[in-house]
């Protein structure tokens, strides 16, 4: 078995994926591995996809999702996003299943190169979030950070989207506020025994918000697909949106929104959004080494 394999370093709206193709083999991408590459600013990223065979019958692929820190994520459907394009490129398909172990996720890349994945259905019960204390009502629980008559957030929607969220509702800027200072203390808050992902989200209209993320097991992320998920789900449930929104990722460098629907039909969270490639390489799945390719890749073009 070669030591390397191919893998393409994409974005889905600023979101840092490496998507790994690990199809025939038996290996993993280790923790080791992802550290290293997180270390070096040429491959620094927020998620590694890794593409296995499929597990299950009739699905394409199962998905093997990293943190930059070398844990495990559920889900990242900017991630799935990428995963999508690489594969529509080599393989002319534009409808996909894929398997994590946040469950069956179905993705299909559209005439216009957005992609929509089903993430599929929100958890709100406060012990599969999960949280440590029981909340009857997940919309707003008592969590607060700063001055206790003067809190800079407090009471977060809490849920689940194959990952633990909280979204605290902020009526400025996300980027005004210190999320670097904020964001590490409120993911490892004891509330959150799996810890969380920490998203500050603004309302600008009855169809729009604005997202900021601290990523669980990735810091600050130039934007979080799960999280824009969350945030819309949350803003529905708490009456300040309908089902439908557009998000608009205020940390993303690139222009372009994620559409999101909560379909009232399934329950089901749909969400569409570009994705973007930017180079190929090799990478040992043990150690994180890796070359640049010189010519564009077959995984993502």
């Amino acid at each position: 078995m070669s030591n390397t394999v191919e893998f393409a370093r994409m974005n889905g709206l600023g979101n840092k994926i490496l998507v790994v193709d690990m199809r025939g083999r038996k290996d993993v991408v280790t923790a080791a591995a992802a550290i290293a590459l997180n270390a070096d600013p040429a491959t620094q990223f927020d998620q590694i996809m890794a593409i296995h065979d499929p597990k299950a019958e009739g699905t394409d692929a199962w998905i093997d999702i990293l943190n930059s820190d070398g844990t495990k994520a559920q889900a990242c459907g900017n991630g799935t996003r990428c995963v999508v394009q690489a594969l529509a490129a080599e393989t002319g398909k534009k409808v996909f299943t894929f398997q994590t172990v946040a469950g069956i996720l179905n993705a299909i890349e559209h005439e216009d190169g957005t992609i929509s994945v089903d993430m599929g259905t929100p958890v709100f019960a406060w012990d599969k979030i999960p949280l440590a204390e029981e909340f009857a009502d997940t919309r707003r629980i008592e969590l607060q950070i700063g001055p206790i008559d003067n809190p800079v957030l407090h009471s977060p929607s809490v849920m689940s989207m194959g990952n633990p969220h909280a979204i605290f509702w902020v009526d400025k800027d996300p980027m005004s506020f210190d999320l670097a200072r904020f964001g590490p203390l409120l993911e490892n808050h004891p509330m959150f025994p799996e810890r969380a992902n920490i998203t500050l989200a603004q309302l600008l209209s009855r169809t729009s918000l604005r997202t900021r993320t601290w990523e669980r097991g990735a810091g600050l992320t130039l934007a979080c697909g799960s999280a824009a998920c969350s945030a819309a789900v949350s803003a529905a449930r708490t009456g300040r949106t309908g089902r439908k929104v557009t998000i608009d990722v205020a940390s993303a460098p690139a222009s372009g929104q994620l559409i999101i629907e909560w379909r009232e039909a399934d329950d089901h969270v749909v969400m569409t959004g570009p994705a973007e490639w930017e180079w190929s390489g090799s990478v040992d799945p043990l150690t994180g080494s890796f070359t640049r390719a010189q010519e564009q890749g077959a995984l993502a073009r």
